[in-house]
């Protein structure tokens, strides 16, 4: 159905089915393990928009921190990129969007709501992390980048579900953390802007790059582990 239609399209629809085939999942085990969509944080709510408005915010903020952290201290700049138009930058964030939604209910859905119920937040957080690690994994990540990137993202983006109590705020900073990145140029692709690194850089970028990944990420994790909702 897709390998017939040019990019960003293809990978729309295919995002699109796939949510569709994860969200009938996700009521089948549900009713199966006698659990309520609105227990594992999957119904809408009126704080919906809300979450999901402040995770956006949130994952921008740290997609533009972790770029302004590598700009400073490496030799990488941002330059404009005046070939990527209007509708592909609207194309890009509707593909995060849908390709957030599918993540986020398949892994911090009821996934991660029914082993949390079982047998405890963290070790349900580390099992969700390694498949989730291990999908990215199977999608052409280097071990690093799985384990130590995508596995990080994985917990950063199970407290924001289990804080919140659904999936609203982690699907906007799982999209807005995508889509920051395509924007300045770190998603491999010119966004927005695109990133020109310094000959013979490339090496060191990568290292310098990942660190402050890290660092955003663990600072993010922490800020929401020692949050208390009133």
């Amino acid at each position: 159905m897709t390998k017939n239609l040019p990019k960003p399209w293809s990978d729309i629809l295919l995002g699109s089915i796939a949510s569709i085939a994860v969200f009938i999942l996700t009521v089948v085990f549900s009713r199966w393990e006698n659990l309520q969509l609105s227990e594992i944080g999957v119904v809408p709510r009126k704080q919906t928009l809300p979450l999901f408005g402040c995770g956006f915010g949130i994952g921008l903020l740290l997609a533009i921190a972790q770029g302004l952290l590598v700009i400073t201290f490496s030799d990488v700049k941002l330059m404009y990129a005046p070939q990527t138009s209007t509708i592909t930058i609207f194309l890009t964030l509707i593909l995060y969007l849908i390709l957030a939604f599918r993540e986020e209910l398949a892994f911090h859905g009821y996934a991660l709501r029914s082993l949390t119920y079982a047998i405890g937040s963290w070790k349900a957080q580390l099992m969700i992390a390694i498949i989730f690690s291990l999908e990215h994994f199977a999608g052409g990540y280097t071990v690093t980048q799985a384990f130590l990137g995508a596995g990080i993202g994985s917990i950063l983006f199970g407290i924001a579900a289990l804080k919140s109590g659904g999936i609203a705020l982690p699907v906007g900073l799982h999209a807005a953390w995508n889509f920051g990145q395509w924007s300045i140029g770190f998603k491999n692709e010119p966004g927005i802007w695109q990133t020109i690194i310094a000959k013979g850089y490339e090496s060191k970028y990568e290292i310098v790059n990942f660190t402050f990944y890290l660092l955003v990420m663990l600072i993010a994790i922490a800020s929401f582990y020692f949050y208390k909702r009133k």
